[in-house]
């Protein structure tokens, strides 16, 4: 079934903005002249003063700094609002479509949401917020998210979004990781019918962390316990503040956001974007991966809490002046056909979604989308791990009904858009397949040990060999990470952490995270976080986590846990376990497995052989491969022998 391939449709090859013989020249041009290429694209963007210097990057270590549109100035929120504002002010910006149909939705156009920007900066700037302080973002995806987003960037502040799925621990830190004093957060989410105690969540990370101010939007009008000269509503904080708020004129290197990412240490990373070349990426990226014409309504299922939702529900589509759906829900509430109810209710026509929502409902069953018309579709796309053929296939025939192209996109938190995608008018596409690399990206294929570079078709690590505008600039507060985590293994290349196939026809296929990171639903997890959760639990000594396959999830947590001497490992602990890590990180965290292990498969050294763990956690049991360096091979015996019942 990979071996698939789906040409071009006709009508798309003719009216797409690029076709196959567009994507060759501009792609040739952005490697052979990246400044004059990059220097046209950057004209996307409304600059307030110009840019004197394209690019000055390097990843050598001697001499390590990304910098691009050194010079310019520029305001983010005004590229997302204000240009607007003649043209289509009373076009649609966002539309918010709630948990439950039954409530009513909401609409807002540019020129509200102008408004209700400004507004809201002006209450952040009068309690005391300034250009570089960091504003930590904890909410449901309302259009409050986004507004509280854009009057960050309108004044200059660095928002930090929580995902609002996050224990009230990992919010304490990250809160103190990025010493943000203010918070916004709302009383309570919505998620599949069930309340979320977001407030009840912010205060118990503050008794860890102290801040200042914490802004409380009223989602649910829940009763919620407010700290005199701490805690403000929402409501009451925007009252009487000025519909006009100056848009900043901040440095193209000034700092936009910092979104943490799980990294194989425990500590999540702070990953940094700044202003110009974000903007400049990620609107391109939005107009060229999705073929985006003003007018078009275009939904990307994703919650503001990830870099999918900074990238692709707020700032590249209302760059380019789209509609953009906002989607507070969840895929199978109140009923597995709630997307498709969504895409005919407000006539979408670009989907965006997670290859693990669309195997969940595959296994459904086709009914509950063929009983929705989905006629306004015109293209489907997917984002946050890699595609397996058969739900490409069923997301092709079944969602699209063979007529609408699928856009499989790779990239990262890191990489700030869309890295390696199809363009619909000019890619033929293959099941499973990322295929070929956006403009001004040099993906390469390296031996894993050894380094060296692979030409033609082969397998290996995959690395960029240059750098791109929408890159990561540091890990905030930790630069020597920034540099030991991605370009450290492969001297002279960004390290993605994935391992990749390369095709006889060039196509690249992402074939999973080669680092201690695994991919659940599409969210990064360290391995190294779930770990020290674990190993935080007093009956607990050692433990080592890995991922397994999870037809739905992509990939699921599986736990080995070393404990102390003389417990007892009932199932009663094995589920206090799981638990105690949804407690510790969040339910995102969730191990699908733990298995009680008296030891851990150790060198002589002391290193855990981690390939082990994976392969009994894959069920890959006659691969185990070379046990004899271990210190006690016995070990293994026992993982094998005592495996938990799935």
């Amino acid at each position: 079934m990979s071996e698939a391939i789906f040409p071009v449709p006709d009508e798309w090859a003719e009216t797409a903005k690029i076709d196959n013989a567009g994507y060759l020249a501009r792609y040739q041009r952005s490697i052979e002249d990246p400044d004059g290429f990059w220097r046209d694209e950057a004209q996307r963007i409304d600059w307030i003063a110009p840019f004197h210097t394209v690019k000055d990057t390097s990843f050598d270590a001697q001499d390590f700094h990304i910098r691009w549109f050194e010079g310019g100035k520029l305001n983010l929120a005004a590229n997302c609002l204000d240009r607007h504002l003649e043209a289509r002010g009373d076009t649609a910006a966002i539309i918010w479509e709630p948990d439950d149909p039954a409530q009513a939705g909401r609409t807002l156009t540019y020129r509200e949401l102008h408004r209700e920007v400004c507004r809201f900066a002006n209450a952040l700037k009068s309690r005391g917020v300034k250009k570089g302080d960091r504003v930590t973002l904890y909410l449901p995806m309302v259009p409050e998210a986004a507004i509280a987003m854009l009057a960050c960037a309108r004044i200059g502040a660095v928002h930090s979004v929580v995902f609002a799925g996050f224990s009230p621990d990992a919010l304490a830190g990250r809160i103190e990781d990025c010493k943000s004093r203010v918070v916004v957060t709302a009383d309570e989410g919505l998620r599949g019918g069930k309340p979320i105690p977001l407030k009840a969540n912010v205060d118990a990370a503050c008794t860890q962390v102290p801040v200042d101010t914490v802004i409380v939007f009223e989602r649910t009008g829940t009763d919620v316990p407010m700290v005199e000269g701490r805690d403000v509503t929402w409501a009451d904080a925007v009252a009487g503040q000025s519909e006009d708020c100056a848009a900043g004129a901040m440095d193209a290197e000034d700092p936009l956001f910092i979104l943490y990412t799980s990294g194989s240490t425990g500590q999540p990373k702070g990953v940094l974007h700044t202003t110009g070349g974000y903007a400049v990426w990620v609107s391109m990226t939005h107009e060229y991966v999705f073929d985006y014409r003003p007018g078009q309504i275009f939904w990307c299922a994703a919650d503001v809490g990830w870099v999918t939702g900074h990238s692709y529900v707020v700032y590249g589509p209302l760059m380019n002046g789209a509609t953009t759906v906002m989607f507070e829900g969840v895929p199978n509430y109140p009923d597995h056909s709630r997307f498709w109810q969504v895409i005919d209710k407000h006539r979408v026509e670009i989907f965006y979604t997670a290859p693990t929502a669309l195997r969940a409902l595959m296994r459904e069953g086709d009914d509950f989308v063929t009983r929705t018309s989905r006629a306004s579709l015109r293209l489907l796309g997917t984002v946050g791990e890699p595609i397996n053929p058969e739900a490409w296939e069923w997301y092709h025939r079944v969602v699209g009904e063979r007529r609408c192209p699928i856009v499989d996109t790779w990239w990262q938190t890191e990489t700030g858009g869309a890295m390696i995608s199809p363009l619909p008018g000019a890619t033929a596409l293959k099941p499973g397949s990322a295929t070929r690399p956006m403009f001004g990206v040099k993906p390469a294929v390296l031996h894993p040990e050894s380094g060296r570079l692979l030409e033609g078709e082969t397998q290996g690590a995959l690395v960029l060999a240059d750098s791109w505008p929408g890159q990561m600039r540091t890990v905030y507060g930790d630069h020597e990470r920034f540099f030991q985590t991605y370009f450290s293994q492969y001297p002279g290349y960004y390290f993605t952490g994935d391992g990749c196939r390369r095709d006889a026809d060039g196509y690249y296929w992402i074939t999973g995270r080669i680092d201690d990171v695994i991919n659940v639903s599409g969210h990064r997890m360290g391995t190294a976080e779930i770990e020290s959760a674990l190993v935080e639990h007093p009956l607990v000594a050692e433990a080592a986590v890995v991922g397994m396959p999870h037809d739905i999830k992509g990939q699921g947590i599986y736990a080995y846990v070393t404990t102390n001497a003389g417990t007892d490992n009932s199932d009663d602990l094995r589920r206090d376990l799981v638990q105690w890590v949804r407690k510790e990180i969040g339910p995102i965290a969730t191990p699908d497995v733990v298995q009680f292990a008296p030891g851990l498969p150790k060198t002589r050294s002391g290193k855990i052989m981690r390939r082990i763990l994976r392969k009994i956690a894959e069920d890959d049991t006659a691969h185990l491969g070379d046990t004899s360096t271990l210190a006690d091979p016995s070990v293994v015996d026992d993982l094998l022998a005592n495996r938990p019942k799935r």
